[in-house]
């Protein structure tokens, strides 16, 4: 196999795992399956245990006929269906919080485990050894080196769900909360999760094992029809760019594009938008059909300079952010800055936003904030046990926080129509699986290129298995900052990165930072990401959070970070 060499590789510190910090992987057989060499638990079986967290307190479960758990007047019902162990949740009178579900089996700590995040990965993905206290958002992965197996639910639950395990089995947490209170379902029947698994198989690569397992937790994924890449203004400006100035800078970058068959979106991210904060892309929007006195009167504009450039136009979108004329019950009780999309009215207004966008002729949203506008926090500090604070709930506490955030998705997909691409920026990840197009992998990569690193290396490396299995994995832009402290010697490596991971790629800089170094190399790049690539497999991440070693286009590709 040929490789590229960029330099001898030193590794960075960041890579470093810290064992302190690490997942566990189930290694052991269960009691009710035969002994064998797979070391698999099977999860697609009654659970040896089950436990409802409500507002009152713990209630455990006992099993009873066909399948139903009871305690009180709480019920849940695990059934083994073809695609897995369907979990469905009745509770007349009681406000559930979470369900547990316990699998036991002994567990071998020298297997190492990958777990996923809420939402956008912050640096944090990595493979490592047992931890029974760390929680692992919707799947993980457990490999000694030579097998691996996959434990997850299937995209698109009613509930938010994590898992955890220890040296004695394998825990299942659904978090079925409406807000920071407990669901109050009622009469209704809650279908909450579908637990599926999936043991390794002799001389499969943990990478081919991870894709498998993403692939058979979402069977319909919504996929764009040919490669994503262009230009985004952001990193130029950081939201405080001006129309003039992105006429200029989009002319330039996208003109790198000439002669490609498939043409390339020009994004125009925040910072167009009327609003009222002094942050263009913090404060709440005033007006999602005007644009602010830097960017002049309307979008009409904007939109026909991108088809004059041959371009693809794409807007950036802040659903959550309320207007001042929205009356008080369309308000989120925990902040009224944002709108609740457990409100029928909102989701109708956010659907309309998004025909809005396409009748302009936008062709792709970027839809962004909202997991932040409803949690009041980042992905990086949600965990099992303060996911959302308490004490606040949404209006319809009917339903659980998974099934608001599913019904706005929805609601966005249903405004933007079948013609528009949208990219999920700080959503979650299994609730837009099926919905979005493409997905942003990490946090914004910054000024700084501990952050390229980080929210960009790291998260494009650990979230690859779900391109193209999930969505198209988005891992932000390589991005050029006036006065930053991006080495071109770096980006340059980054931007070669994203055209040839078979993933989507952004380039994010401003005319005068665009050298004859920089337009030839994204020129080259613009030509390898505007056709279908193999996806890029990262060869050294059991060993480090930011991959230095990847196969790319058949090759095997070394960086130097």
């Amino acid at each position: 196999m040929m490789t590229h060499c960029y330099t001898t590789l030193e590794r960075p510190v960041l890579g470093l795992l810290a064992s302190a910090c690490l997942a566990l992987a189930p290694c052991a057989i269960s009691a009710a399956e035969p002994a064998g060499d797979s070391h698999f638990l099977d999860l697609r079986r009654m659970p040896d245990a089950a436990a409802a967290i409500t507002e009152t307190g713990s209630v455990d479960l006992q099993l009873g006929a066909d399948g139903h758990w009871q305690g009180g007047d709480i019920d849940v019902l695990t059934v083994v269906k073809a695609d897995g162990l369907h979990v469905e949740l009745s509770a007349p009178n009681a406000a559930v919080k979470k369900l547990h579900l316990r699998w036991k089996g002994a567990i071998d700590p020298a297997w190492k485990c990958l777990g996923d995040v809420w939402e956008r990965g912050y640096g944090d993905l990595q493979w490592g050894a047992l931890d029974g206290g760390r929680s692992m958002p919707w799947y993980f992965l457990a490999s000694d080196g030579k097998m691996t197996n996959g434990y997850g639910v299937m995209t698109g639950p009613a509930a938010l769900c994590s898992w955890k395990a220890d040296a004695a089995g394998i825990s299942l947490w659904a978090d079925v909360r409406c807000g920071g209170m407990g669901v109050k379902l009622g009469k209704r029947r809650l279908a909450a999760c579908t637990v599926t698994c999936r043991p390794g198989k002799a001389g499969e690569s943990p990478f081919a094992a991870a894709q498998a397992l993403c692939r058979q937790m979402c069977p319909k994924p919504r996929l764009p029809a040919q490669p994503v890449y262009g230009f985004n203004d952001f990193y130029g400006f950081f939201g405080y760019n001006t129309a003039e100035i992105f006429m200029r800078d989009s002319t330039a970058v996208i003109g790198l594009a000439a002669n490609l068959k498939n043409r390339p979106i020009a994004l125009i991210d925040a910072g167009w938008q009327v609003e009222n904060g002094e942050n263009s892309c913090s404060g709440p929007a005033v007006s999602w059909a005007r644009t602010s006195s830097r960017f002049g009167s309307s979008l009409e504009k904007l939109v026909k300079h991108i088809r004059a450039l041959d371009a693809r136009p794409g807007i950036w979108y802040r659903p959550l952010a309320a207007v001042p004329h929205q009356p008080p019950q369309w308000r989120l009780s925990r902040d009224t800055k944002f709108l609740d999309p457990s409100v029928p009215e909102v989701l109708k207004q956010v659907s309309a936003d998004c025909a809005h966008f396409r009748s302009l002729g936008f062709k792709l949203i970027k839809h962004d904030f909202s997991t932040f506008d409803i949690a009041g926090r980042w992905g990086i500090q949600l965990d099992d046990h303060s996911l959302f604070s308490d004490g606040w709930a949404f209006a319809d506490r009917s339903r659980t926080t998974a099934e608001v955030i599913l019904d706005l998705y929805r609601a966005m997909r249903e405004g933007a129509g079948d013609d528009v691409l949208i990219i999920g920026c700080n959503t979650m990840s299994h609730l837009s699986a099926g919905l979005f197009e493409l997905q942003r992998a990490g946090d914004d990569n910054g000024k700084e290129w501990s952050r390229t690193l980080a929210d960009g290396v790291n998260c494009l490396a650990f979230r690859a298995p779900q391109n193209g299995t999930f969505y198209v994995v988005d891992a932000d832009c390589m991005g050029i900052t006036p006065g930053a402290g991006q080495p071109w010697e770096k980006n340059r490596q980054w931007l070669d990165l994203l055209a040839r991971s078979g993933t989507s790629m952004f380039a994010s800089l401003t005319t005068p930072d665009l050298g004859a170094d920089q337009q030839q190399a994204i020129r080259a790049a613009f030509a390898i990401a505007s056709e279908p690539q193999p996806l890029g497999e990262p060869l050294d991440w059991m060993q480090t959070r930011t991959p230095a070693r990847w196969r790319l286009m058949g090759k095997e590709v070394q960086f130097n970070w």
